[in-house]
C-alpha cells in the first residue's frame, strides 16, 4: 500500500503564493503520473496539473500560467507552486499518484490519494 502525505496549503488574500508538496512512501516499485486535483464545496473534483514520469506536464486551462507543478523522483515527491491566487481557486487540493508497487510475487499497479489540504483565497 502506497501512502501520500500532502502538506502545505493554508489562507492567503488575491494575488499572492502558496506552495502545496507531496511525498509517496510505501512499497514503490515506480512511479508513473503525479498530479494535483481540487475539489470545490458543491462541485466536482477536477485535474488542476498533471506531470509524467517523462516530466510532460498538462494544466486546467483555469490555472494554465499560474500554477507550476514539478516532481523530485529521488524523493517520490510532487510539488504544485501557486502564483498569483485567485478566489476562484479555494478548494481542497488533493494529490495523486499512481505507479507499481512491490508484492511477494512481483509488481502490481497502484493508484493513491492524498488526505486532501485546504487552500483559500480571500478576496
Amino acid at each position: 500500500q502506497v501512502q501520500l502525505v500532502e502538506s502545505g496549503g493554508g489562507l492567503v488574500q488575491s494575488g499572492e503564493s502558496l506552495s502545496l508538496s507531496c511525498a509517496a512512501s510505501g512499497r514503490i516499485n515506480s512511479i508513473n503520473d503525479m498530479g494535483w486535483y481540487r475539489q470545490a464545496p458543491g462541485e466536482e473534483r477536477e485535474l488542476v496539473a498533471l506531470i509524467t514520469s517523462g516530466f510532460m506536464t498538462n494544466y486546467a486551462r483555469s490555472v494554465k500560467g499560474r500554477f507550476t507543478i514539478s516532481r523530485d523522483n529521488a524523493k517520490n515527491a510532487v510539488y504544485l507552486q501557486m502564483n498569483s491566487l485567485k478566489p476562484e481557486d479555494t478548494a481542497v487540493y488533493y494529490c495523486y499518484v499512481n505507479g507499481r508497487e512491490q508484492a511477494s510475487w512481483g509488481t502490481m499497479p497502484f493508484s493513491s490519494w492524498g488526505q486532501g489540504t485546504q487552500v483559500t483565497v480571500s478576496s
